[in-house]
């Protein structure tokens, strides 16, 4: 067996001896002798706080490793928090994933243990792995427990939505408003609606990079340091087997992310992941392969924001991997999973165990729950929508646009009582892209007027270039690209134009004549609120992000670099 990590130690020169030496501490010789090296890629942060139990489970992962006759590391890495980084963990993604890989390719490493849970973690994880491609495996945090406020679940994310919202109304008083705050969050885990934390860990596993069965075990729950203690084993097996990450993420594993992302309910944002990870392996995903492969899945699972269950609910019920076995004609029977079996081997033992919450698959929730992609003059390079969290009755719509420059603008303006909107009006928000913001932040989902909550509206047709929050719902069209600051037809929407929303046809138009459009120009206050960062990441994020539909990766970044490094380090 050839080891990557005998290049460090292998041999008696002076090099070798440093490296041994200083990695000693009390390891006997043999631990360099042949034996692989492996390295837990930890994003615990107490500032990350849907991952701050990874520590624990990373413990489980070395008892594994060890047990393999590996030798572990805990590697912390970047670790991006959702509810905390400003001005959004998007910005963050990237710059994650790129020191994720110049750290797995520098150090004396033959193979990969992910940990991550909140929103970002996962896919940088995935993202740094494909591009160095070493042997490596998931393990996914996990979903915090359901808490109760009032005698009701409450469902992380989704519920603050909901929660806010009827307080703007007046239906809900502040204090009580605030005293669910303490109930949100019950247990250590990642929020436990199908958000977007939920569902990268579910990708994971439908892209064949977890040992099946692991993805929605909730982080408390002690099968879950089970099962770190088998992926750390793993780990070992992968190397010893000369498995890289490119064996397992082919063409037919994306496939099968898309048919798990419709039947699960899960977050848009899964569309720019998988489109960045497969970019990192060189893989020609595209928006419509979304449409294409998930537009006729149906919608079996049950959760928030959705539906009606939480995560906790859904492992109960038999997990994803009972929810993908419904669905097993529409999989690829040749993806593999890192234990060496195709995916489609594994789903006849994963059974249904509540039928209210995986309903069956000749009673789907909904019939085609596939993210739905829009193109027309609006969104050349496409737009997207998810049916199953928006108002039927608005997915063939017609109305004129009430147009915010910014989110700033629009936190000022939307509840001024002269906003001249109704109920059939067209929300449209700019300069949240991935150039414009930057870093595409979830706010696509913009509040409503407040004047019309009043009078009981709940849901409108909202456009934006950024993206919304896997635990939001609402008929909002996202991740328009190109983008309002990358030259794109957003910019030069006036108030009082009409936009007609199709989603049965994948049309987004902006009905103004073209010779019209042609003589518009970008307005000043579209141009003010456009981010010009002159130092730092931002100002490299700019200058080389990609629009939504490429993944909204940085473009020297596309492509399998590989795990040599040509240079000695002494």
């Amino acid at each position: 067996m050839n080891l990557r990590s005998d290049e460090w130690y292998g041999g008696t020169d002076r090099n070798s001896y440093i490296h041994r030496a200083w990695m000693r501490r009390g390891l006997p010789s043999s631990a360099f002798d042949g034996r692989p090296q492996i390295a837990i890629a930890n994003t615990a942060s107490d500032l990350t706080p849907c991952n701050a139990h990874l520590n624990e489970v990373a413990e489980s992962v070395k008892h594994g490793v060890y047990e393999a006759g590996g030798i572990p590391h805990n590697l912390p890495v970047v670790s991006p928090g959702e509810t905390n980084v400003r001005p959004t963990a998007m910005l963050w993604r990237n710059m994650a994933a790129m020191a994720m890989e110049e750290m797995f390719r520098a150090n004396p490493i033959d193979g990969l243990v992910l940990l991550g849970g909140c929103d970002k973690t996962i896919p940088a994880l995935l993202m740094a792995a494909a591009s160095v491609d070493l042997p490596a495996v998931v393990v996914p945090g996990g979903p915090m427990l359901s808490g109760t406020f009032r005698g009701a679940p409450l469902g992380c994310g989704t519920d603050v939505w909901k929660l806010s919202e009827e307080v703007r109304a007046g239906r809900l008083p502040q204090d009580t408003f605030l005293r669910s705050e303490s109930s949100m969050i019950r247990s250590r885990g990642h929020c436990n609606t199908m958000g977007t934390a939920s569902t990268m860990a579910i990708m994971a596993e439908a892209l064949g990079m977890t040992i099946p069965g692991i993805a929605g075990t909730p982080a408390a729950d002690s099968r879950l340091l089970e099962g770190a203690h088998a992926a750390g084993r793993l780990a070992v097996d992968l190397v010893r087997d000369g498995r890289p990450v490119s064996d397992v993420l082919t063409a037919g594993s994306f496939h099968n992310a898309i048919v798990a992302l419709a039947a699960c309910g899960g977050s848009t944002n899964a569309v720019v992941h998988l489109l960045a990870v497969a970019g990192r392996l060189g893989l020609d995903l595209t928006l419509e392969d979304f449409d294409r492969i998930g537009g006729d899945v149906p919608l079996l699972v049950n959760l928030q924001p959705a539906g009606e269950y939480l995560m906790e609910d859904l492992f109960r019920a038999g997990g994803p991997l009972a929810v993908l076995n419904q669905v097993r004609d529409l999989l690829d029977p040749q993806a593999m999973t890192v234990t060496g079996r195709p995916l489609v081997d594994v789903l006849p033992e994963h059974e249904v165990f509540d039928r209210q919450v995986i309903a069956p698959r000749a009673e789907p929730l909904i019939d085609d729950a596939g993210i739905a992609t829009l193109r027309g003059n609006l969104a050349p390079d496409g737009a997207i929508i998810k049916p199953a969290a928006a108002s039927p009755e608005l997915l063939v719509h017609r109305g004129r646009a009430v147009v915010f420059d910014s989110i700033e603008d629009c936190h000022a303006r939307i509840d001024d009582p002269d906003l001249e909107v109704d109920a059939t009006s067209v929300l449209v928000l700019r300069g949240c892209g991935p150039k414009g913001y930057p870093g595409m932040p979830e706010v696509a989902n913009m509040p409503l007027p407040e004047k019309l909550l009043e009078q009981g509206v709940r849901d409108m047709v909202r456009i934006c270039d950024g993206r919304m929050s896997g635990t939001a719902y609402g008929t909002v069209v996202l991740h328009v690209a190109p983008e309002a600051a990358a030259g794109g037809a957003l910019a030069l929407v006036r108030d009082g134009d009409e936009i007609l929303l199709d989603v049965p046809n994948r049309r987004l138009e902006l009905l103004v004549d073209e010779d019209e459009l042609a003589t518009r120009e970008v307005s000043p206050g579209t141009l003010a609120g456009y981010a010009r960062p002159e130092r730092g990441w931002e100002k490299i994020y700019v200058e080389h992000v990609l629009q939504a539909d490429r993944g909204v990766d940085l473009d020297f970044l596309v492509g399998r670099t590989g795990p040599v490094v040509e240079r000695e380090s002494h």
